[in-house]
């Protein structure tokens, strides 16, 4: 059967999609185009219309999630505007955050992944880092009144390395222990 450019558009949609929460539950690797198509309701057959390659799906799989993490930091501030930055610590070093494997944070879920991917799945976290350092800057210059890009820096690797080890142990404390340092860290950090 015959699909119409309609339809086209929002079957690729819908792989993006569905690629963007498999790769961060299972890695870029993790999961074959068979059982991806399979999670997106279309055959096999249907990706080689949608993307050249898997590291093309790769990369606009990494960029939707990377926008989808953005989108969770905007929602975070909405539901604190008088101290966004605080939302976005206080959603981001959250056990519930740490549990989100097929939503949460890609960086976390895929930056080891994505380190061994080409130059366009890796321009894709790179753009979205950047947009994450932007926003933390921005954030930081309303808290204190310092712009410091060096600050944002060490504010997200801060973040993202808790959550990375917080997900790696079993001991429940322990992950807990992890994400409350990392609190108390950025919190210093932004103060000082």
């Amino acid at each position: 059967m015959r699909v119409n450019r309609t339809q086209a558009a929002e079957n690729r949609e819908t792989v993006i999609n569905v690629a963007s929460r498999l790769f961060r539950e299972r890695g870029f690797d993790g999961i074959g185009l068979k059982d991806l198509m399979k999670g997106a309701g279309l055959t096999q057959g249907a990706f080689y219309k949608q993307f050249e390659s898997k590291e093309d799906l790769a990369a606009q799989a990494s960029k939707r999630a990377m926008e989808s993490a953005t989108h969770r930091w905007s929602d975070a501030t909405a539901a604190n505007p008088e101290n966004p930055l605080e939302a976005v610590i206080s959603f981001y070093l959250s056990m519930g955050h740490r549990g989100e494997r097929m939503d949460g944070c890609p960086i976390v879920a895929l930056g080891s992944d994505a380190a061994r991917q080409g130059q366009d799945v890796k321009a894709s976290f790179e753009a979205g880092i950047n947009e994450h350092l932007e926003i933390l800057g921005r954030f930081i210059a309303e808290a204190n009144g310092e712009q410091s890009n060096s600050k944002a820096m060490a504010i997200l690797s801060t973040m993202v390395g808790a959550v990375l080890l917080s997900r790696v142990v079993n001991d429940h404390d322990l992950a807990q222990a992890f994400l409350d340092a990392a609190t108390d860290q950025v919190r210093e950090a932004v103060a000082a």
